[in-house]
């Protein structure tokens, strides 16, 4: 092994017989890498815990601890198991070869050395433990990109939901990934005693699903909310469908060729006269909770937004009587996934809308059991819930 390696690493060689460090050190240093030896598993493992290696050499039959117990111990330390180690040792047999590998050792090199062999295994192993390097250098690197973005999207969602005399406002949002296509939001209008209450759902999730839900989010706002300043005495019957078709149709035009649309529930509410005006285009259908325990969903009133360019969107009106409550939801509530596979559904969320506690005690009694119900998996779909609750007479 005299040819310099094109790649130099650092190498630790941990064996009990000084001749087999000797020999060892003396052909690596020859191909350029950088050695270090230790004569026992307890300081191959104070050494692997000072300083970085790049492999590792490490013979099986050692006192006070073999090979097997220092592999062991490296594969199950979260700092050093991907550190790659070839077992060198005169055992042959198949029974030692398979425990190696087992245990999560790259490669096993017998005794006596051959030097074409070890070098091919080294820089085969090298390669692998480069390769892995560059991978999480780059996952790091998107890491790093995802947060970023994840920080933006969250300043898209409302920092603090208005006060609106006499009501109550709360919402929940947990992304199943770190950006999501789901999103919420509740502003006042330039009418008086007007609030636009906001859910919807992008199609897809993840990144691209959390692009559109960035221009899908800041259109609404600001095509609402310069419709009313324009008109602000027309009422919102005729300006809700006005305002969701322009930003459907802008989507059609611009975005057609994605494919992407989204699901809203879009509702304004007229704290004086206790009203709420909505429009539902396509979304799951939210529940109207009457104060006398009476129930009602909201369902559609037109397509999904942004599918194609003409879209009709109906509009409808409730009163919102006091000791009402709203909750608007998203699918992934319903879609929710237990460990064994069992969805959530709507049968326990029904199960969940009675009770006290207004606005926020309604979204975190939901949110409660979404988390129980989700426990040790990842989550299926994003999250989004958001209440209106009227006090009592």
């Amino acid at each position: 092994m005299t040819a310099p390696a094109a790649d130099p690493a650092r190498i630790l060689v941990v064996d009990d017989t000084e001749a087999n460090r000797d020999m060892l050190t003396r052909r690596l240093r020859r191909a350029g890498h950088a050695v270090e030896m230790v004569a026992s598993g307890p300081e191959a493992l104070a050494r692997l815990g000072a300083e970085a290696f790049d492999l590792v050499l490490l013979d099986i039959m050692m006192p006070d601890m073999n090979g097997y117990e220092v592999l062991a111990r490296l594969k199950g330390d979260e700092a050093l198991r991907h550190v790659p180690v070839i077992m060198i040792t005169a055992i042959t047999d198949m029974d030692s070869v398979v425990r190696c590998i087992e245990l999560g050792a790259e490669d096993h090199l017998p005794k006596p050395f051959n030097a074409t062999l070890l070098k091919a295994r080294i820089d085969a192993s090298l390669a692998k433990k480069r390769l892995r390097d560059r991978e999480q250098v780059v996952a790091q690197a998107m890491a790093r990109e995802l947060d970023i973005a994840r920080n933006i999207q969250a300043s898209f969602l409302p920092p603090a939901l208005p006060r609106i005399p006499g009501y109550e406002l709360a919402a929940r949002f947990r992304p199943a990934r770190q950006v999501a296509g789901d999103f919420y939001d509740a502003f006042p209008l330039p009418a008086p005693g007007r609030t636009a209450l906001v859910v919807a759902d992008v199609c897809d999730k993840g990144v691209g699903a959390a692009l559109f839900m960035a221009v899908f989010r800041s259109l609404l706002r600001v095509v609402t909310q310069e419709a009313y300043v324009g008109a602000p005495d027309l009422s919102d019957a005729r300006q809700m469908p006005r305002t969701l078709q322009v930003l459907s149709d802008y989507n059609a035009r611009t975005h057609g060729s994605a494919n992407m649309f989204a699901t809203i529930f879009f509702a304004v509410l007229d704290q004086g006269q206790g009203r709420l005006t909505y429009l539902n285009a396509g979304h799951d259908a939210p529940y109207l909770l009457r104060a006398d325990g009476g129930r009602e969903r909201l369902p559609p009133t037109g397509p999904a937004m942004g599918l194609l360019e003409g879209l009709v969107f109906g509009v409808e009106e409730r009163e919102f009587l006091p000791g009402d409550r709203l909750l608007a939801f998203t699918d992934g509530v319903t879609d929710a996934r237990s460990a064994a596979g069992e969805v959530f559904g709507e049968a326990r969320l029904e199960g969940l809308l009675a009770g006290d506690g207004g606005a926020d005690g309604l979204v975190s009694r939901i949110d409660a059991a979404l988390t129980g119900h989700g426990a040790g998996v990842d989550p299926f779909d994003d999250v989004t819930l958001l209440a209106l609750a009227r006090e009592p007479a």
